[in-house]
């Protein structure tokens, strides 16, 4: 079984504009009229669940959820077909909003909340439920920011207690205090910040001796991305470019695509397809969503003839 844990959750709207305004001088030209909008469930580790789901991979999703809003996501889920096993909380799940731009898409405008207050014994009844669930899953995906109440380090603890598969997809202390807990693959979060532990990821040989300081800490795998179309895959065993022949000015929207890659590649490796394969199969989907106007592309079939765009080539043996 598949589990994905989400402890900050979101109701995504995405609006496309024209033109977006920002005046200085009178109210009407403050005034953006969105062309279109499309509103969904979210967070990283709902995305990948959806993405599974789609796929038609059973699995269940966790964490904290709240108020109207929380209704929202846990109905959108089960309509995707994802079992739903949240702690509800006081307070409003958040909601997160996208502009995109007509013409840059490829360069989204985003305003996330930071989400409700995690009490302690919120915080206490997840975890019972996560050790009840623990025995059954096989892959546990851990992903997205933490809501205010919770410690840094929640994710090392939730990865040190799984003899499962883990995937971290975070970014900032979440992440780094987890490294301890040797997960088995880590996607670290920079659309905040292109940084890991404070070294600039500016560089491919930046980006590759950070990731080989996360691979000595004991993870196995940890995924960066280098620019739009292309990421960068750091192992034990060696290093690989993952790269999509697609100019980002086809891209409609990147809402989703980075946990789309994270999905992809858990859902190949759990029917036991190679590495490389499923590094392929993940930047397709990645690639196929951010062209749609639709948040996770669901279509295998499109995926698989997309991998036909993707190379990825191993060119450096780890030291």
């Amino acid at each position: 079984m598949i589990i994905t844990v989400t402890p900050n959750p979101s109701l995504d709207k995405v609006y496309w504009v024209d033109r977006l305004k920002i005046g200085d001088q009178t109210q009407e030209e403050f005034l953006t009229r969105a062309t279109r909008s499309h509103m969904s469930a979210g967070g990283k580790g709902v995305n990948i669940s959806v993405f599974l789901a789609r796929m038609g991979v059973e699995n269940v999703a966790m964490g904290f959820i709240g108020g109207h809003v929380g209704q929202v996501v846990v109905r959108d889920l089960r309509n995707e077909g994802v079992s739903t096993n949240f702690v509800w909380v006081e307070g409003e799940t958040r909601t997160n909003v996208t502009i995109l731009e007509r013409g840059r898409e490829y360069v989204p405008i985003q305003l996330n909340e930071a989400g409700p207050q995690i009490s302690q014994g919120a915080s206490e009844r997840f975890l019972r439920r996560y050790g009840r669930i623990l025995p059954d899953a096989d892959w546990m995906v851990l992903a997205g920011s933490l809501p205010p109440g919770l410690d840094s380090d929640f994710y090392y603890k939730l990865a040190k207690e799984t003899g499962a598969k883990v995937v971290i997809s975070a970014g900032g202390e979440a992440l780094s205090r987890s490294l301890d807990a040797a997960p088995y693959l880590v996607k670290p979060d920079t659309r905040q910040r292109l940084a890991m532990e404070g070294a600039r990821l500016t560089s491919r040989e930046r980006i590759i001796a950070a990731g080989r300081r996360v691979i000595e800490q004991g993870v196995e795998v940890i995924i960066i991305s280098h620019g739009v179309t292309g990421d960068i895959a750091i192992s034990r065993d060696g290093i690989w470019d993952i790269k999509a022949r697609i100019s980002t000015t086809q891209f409609k929207n990147l809402v989703g695509a980075d946990d789309a890659l994270v999905g992809g590649i858990i859902y190949r490796l759990d029917e036991g397809a190679g590495f490389e394969e499923a590094l392929r199969f993940g930047m397709a989907a990645a690639i196929l969503s951010a062209e749609g106007d639709e948040k996770i592309c669901h279509q295998r079939e499109r995926i698989e003839a997309e991998m036909e765009q993707i190379s990825v080539e191993r060119y450096e043996e780890a030291a």
